[in-house]
């Protein structure tokens, strides 16, 4: 009970923090960033806890601990808690009102909250509500800054999120009339742990049919091709913080939502069959998409968005690749979501300087901004799968799970489109290190002890492409064996 306390107390303390303070001053920005520190060590501590004895349940059974939960957690608590001390509570603010700080600090923690149930409760109807009430936060959060370009995202972002929430939730509904018939009424028929006790007599074609509204529903919140049309605009008119959390672990919560049902799909249909067949569509399809979007980007936040679209397909493919592409899809969380959400933290640094997220008037980085340009053309490489860098690691690991499986044309295709990607994200980082500094930008890093979180990501990322340490191996390996 005290881990779930301070896992999920400590956003919701923080969000309360928020809410009491009248103005919302620095001093409380970081006492926010420390509550968000104590959940992730509250994160590291379920981490090695999985790791010592196994899967285990907290507060009367109403949360579950297992590797995957484990593993997304400490993604989720890590990126909060990145982004907690990279936010502007802490650092700049010149460009928020009082108000808008206030709001930032409440929804934000209410975000991170939602996403830390959402990967730990027990109960599948509950985590979609949890994802759903991330839904409503990141929906508000886009809508900050108060132009007419984000509050057009947010809109959209709801609308469509709302629509794909509502199509997980009447497959969730089919699942649970068929658990139901076999369970009877129980107050424990949407555990997790009972629903997949109850998969192999459960209706193959009722599962079927389920398991698409689900994917459809939940790929929608994690960007996938065709439903991915909210990404771009909500990234990239998000505040920084929030596009870090947006893309870098929101998504993957999702995502962690189709993996959960997708066990109880294989159960019930004797094998992986099909599964593996919806996810390999989708997440080739989500790269084609944004691997040709990302050449003709004349944004640079866009771009990192609809970068996001391509590395969630990576992940699904690696998903319905077998238990190689498993490991290889969840290393891929784990690096993505520290790379991604640096570089939109850095890329909020950018645009504070410059005053536009137009590729075209941004260039002379190097000179401009030096620490900043070097991390963020660090994190750039990384992004595009450049050793040394982790990234390049579990983009080896899917492709060699592809051609293992047998998948050669469609291995094939994913190593082209990923030159593609390559190419139009290495011409935009081009641009804008070099050439002139535009007259309006002022030349010298202002704050730059405030990138020292973005130094400990560099070093992750590193350490990540050297090799996967052996307490994470453990845990990924467990992820892939579905223990």
């Amino acid at each position: 009970m005290i881990l779930v306390i301070l896992l999920i107390g400590s956003p919701l303390a923080a969000a309360a923090v928020a809410v009491l303070a009248r103005p919302y001053r620095r001093a409380l920005g970081v006492v926010t960033a420390v509550l968000s520190t104590a959940s992730l060590g509250a994160a590291l501590f379920a981490w090695a806890r999985v790791l010592r004895e196994g899967t285990f349940t907290a507060a009367s059974g109403g949360f579950r601990f297992d590797p995957l939960a484990v593993l997304l957690t400490v993604c989720v608590a890590f990126v909060s808690a990145l982004a907690a001390w990279m936010s502007p509570l802490i650092g700049s603010r010149e460009e928020y009102t009082d108000a808008q700080l206030r709001m930032l600090g409440i929804l934000v923690n209410v975000f991170v909250a939602g996403m830390l149930v959402a990967v730990t409760v027990n109960n599948l109807a509950i985590m979609w509500v949890a994802i759903e009430s991330t839904t409503m936060a990141s929906a508000l959060l886009v809508a900050i800054p108060r132009t007419k370009a984000s509050v057009e995202a947010s809109w959209k972002y709801l609308l469509i999120g709302a629509v794909g929430i509502a199509l997980a939730f009447a497959g969730t509904v089919l699942s649970y009339v068929d658990v139901r018939q076999q369970l009877g009424p129980v107050p424990s028929a949407l555990h997790w742990d009972a629903v997949v006790a109850a998969a192999p007599s459960m209706h193959p074609q009722v599962l079927r049919l389920a398991f698409v509204f689900i994917l459809v529903g939940y790929g929608t919140k994690a960007g996938i091709a065709p439903m991915h049309t909210w990404l771009p605009d909500a990234h990239s008119e998000a505040p920084a913080s929030i596009s870090a959390l947006m893309s870098g672990v929101l998504l993957a919560v999702s995502t962690y939502a189709v993996m959960r049902w997708k066990a109880v799909v294989d159960v019930a249909l004797g094998g992986a069959l099909y599964s593996n067949r919806l996810l390999l569509t989708f997440g080739f399809l989500s790269l084609l998409v944004a691997a040709f979007s990302l050449v003709v980007q004349r944004s640079y936040k866009r771009m990192l968005a609809y970068s996001s679209v391509e590395h969630s397909g990576l992940i699904w493919l690696g998903l319905g690749l077998g238990p190689a592409g498993t490991f290889a899809a969840m290393l891929h969380v784990a690096n993505h979501a520290i790379g991604k959400s640096m570089l939109f933290l850095l890329a909020g640094r950018i645009l504070q300087r410059y005053g536009t997220t137009d590729l075209r008037r941004v260039s002379g980085l190097l000179t401009a901004m030096p620490a900043t340009a070097v991390l963020f053309a660090a994190g750039l490489f990384a992004l595009i799968g450049a050793p040394p860098f982790g990234l390049f690691v579990s983009e080896i690991r899917l492709v060699a799970a592809g051609f293992a499986t047998g998948r050669t044309l469609l291995t094939i295709g994913v190593l082209a489109l990923l030159v593609v990607a390559f190419v139009g994200m290495l011409r935009a980082l081009n641009h804008m290190l070099f050439g002139p500094v535009p007259d309006e930008v002022t030349v010298g890093e202002a704050r730059a002890s405030e990138v020292w979180p973005a130094l400990v990501c560099i070093g992750l990322l590193v350490a990540l492409g050297l090799g996967v340490p052996a307490p994470l191996h453990a845990l990924l390996v467990a992820v892939a064996e579905g223990r």
